[in-house]
């Protein structure tokens, strides 16, 4: 009887450690008398220091959105580590909570393939979504972090771009899918700029709530407005006809003092919410608790078909593959990666980088290759262990091109100046 009264009055110890506290009453401590949020990620994270949420919520803050997801596998799965920590004690500090997916898109032209990796991507993201329990009444809607149309980065120059008609139809297709699986409209995320350059103007995406990045005014000013040109407008899918933005949230500044707030890091993005109480209660509702379909599978099947290869390749050149990975169901892997593993474990195997053609596509060239015979496999993996690892064995050769011509020295250049990230920015 004694042994049974201790489990019993442990398991009671173990239950009350996960209470979640109530969420702490709204108040309008932020500038201009409005409700007060940040956004943070591995960055307030230095050397993986805690965040102090309590301290962030003394602040005056009252909602905090982390990021959650991401298209590329290394950041998604650092990300993954940080929102389930992070989420669980902003909750016990009684503060709100969202999340965001950072986007990467496709590198192709295919519509039938942007409409397709716009799905696999959404797919991820509920996914997540659905690993942390769903949707709560402390929770605001998931937001897509879409910011960049670059689709070829190399050496850290973009090569290419996507189209207008094609961001716009990724993003469309993204926000249309994780709302109907979740039954609540997904924020979007983005600056004046990106919005009208890279986006076509749309109906349909205007029916999403904007959180909007826009710096160097003054929220505390209500005369300010974010992303205002000083002469004309911004002509995108939430601008209104005085040519102010239709928004949700607004970004004021990335330059936050960290060490105000809770955070380790120097600096933290802050933003303020747009409406009233009673508005954000409204993007509260609407729980959402995921089905056993919604979770994320554990070593899901795959197929794996190499679907180009280099046929003549050169000490000048790279070897090129082309790998395509699809799931059961015929659809594309959601996450993952692929590299070469040479068959003699002592052989050089060059310098590998990898394109995401699109989700389930990749091209893997391996460049500054001895001439030679290589054999071994392209190996499609997936870190987070959602997709089965597959092996395809290759056998190239490498034959001997021409020396190439050296190239002159560059021109020494003076050091830049150091660059002040914060140089206009609101340093609340």
């Amino acid at each position: 009887m004694r042994r049974l009264f201790l489990l019993i009055v442990l398991s009671l110890s173990l239950v009350s450690t996960n209470v979640i506290a109530a969420p702490l009453q709204l108040v309008t401590a932020g500038p201009g008398n409005r409700i007060h949020g940040v956004d943070i990620s591995r960055w307030q994270h230095p050397y993986d220091k805690p965040i102090n949420f309590t301290k962030m919520a003394a602040s005056g803050v009252r909602f905090v959105i982390i990021k959650g997801s991401d298209s590329n596998p290394d950041a998604d799965e650092m990300a993954r580590n940080y929102l389930i920590e992070d989420r669980t004690a902003a909750h016990e500090a009684g503060l709100y909570t969202g999340f965001y997916y950072f986007a990467y898109l496709p590198d192709t032209r295919k519509k039938v393939e942007v409409v397709a990796d716009a799905m696999a991507q959404a797919q991820k993201a509920i996914w997540r979504l659905a690993e942390i329990g769903g949707y709560t009444d402390q929770d605001l809607p998931i937001a897509l972090d879409l910011e960049t149309n670059c689709v070829r980065k190399i050496s850290g120059v973009c090569k290419k771009y996507a189209k207008k008609r094609h961001v716009t139809l990724w993003a469309k297709t993204w926000l249309d899918e994780v709302s109907a699986r979740t039954n609540r409209n997904p924020l979007i995320y983005s600056y004046p700029n990106f919005l009208q350059g890279a986006m076509k103007r749309s109906i349909e995406l205007a029916n999403y709530p904007l959180w909007i990045a826009a710096y160097g005014k003054d929220p505390a000013n209500l005369a300010n407005h974010p992303g205002m040109k000083s002469v004309g407008c911004y002509a995108h899918s939430w601008t209104k006809a005085d040519c102010t933005a239709d928004y949700q949230i607004w970004q004021y500044t990335s330059c936050g003092k960290g060490s105000r707030y809770g955070v380790k890091s120097s600096r933290i993005d802050l933003n303020v919410f747009g409406g009233s109480s009673e508005q954000f209660y409204a993007m509260t509702t609407g729980i959402w608790q995921p089905d056993a379909v919604d979770l994320l599978p554990f070593n899901e099947t795959t197929t794996a078909t190499l679907t180009s290869s280099s046929s003549i390749i050169t000490t000048n050149d790279s070897a090129d593959f082309t790998l395509d990975a699809t799931r059961p169901n015929g659809t594309p892997v959601v996450t993952g990666s692929v590299r070469f593993i040479s068959a003699d474990s002592l052989a050089k195997v060059g310098a590998q980088s990898v394109i995401r053609s699109a989700s389930g596509r990749w091209t893997l060239k391996i460049s500054a290759l001895p001439a030679g015979t290589y054999a071994g496999y392209i190996e499609y993996f997936d870190a987070s262990q959602t997709h089965s690892t597959v092996d395809i064995p290759i056998y190239f050769e490498v034959t001997q091109g021409p020396t190439p011509e050296p190239k002159p020295s560059p021109t020494k250049k003076p050091a830049p100046k150091p660059f002040d990230a914060c140089a206009g920015q609101i340093r609340n």
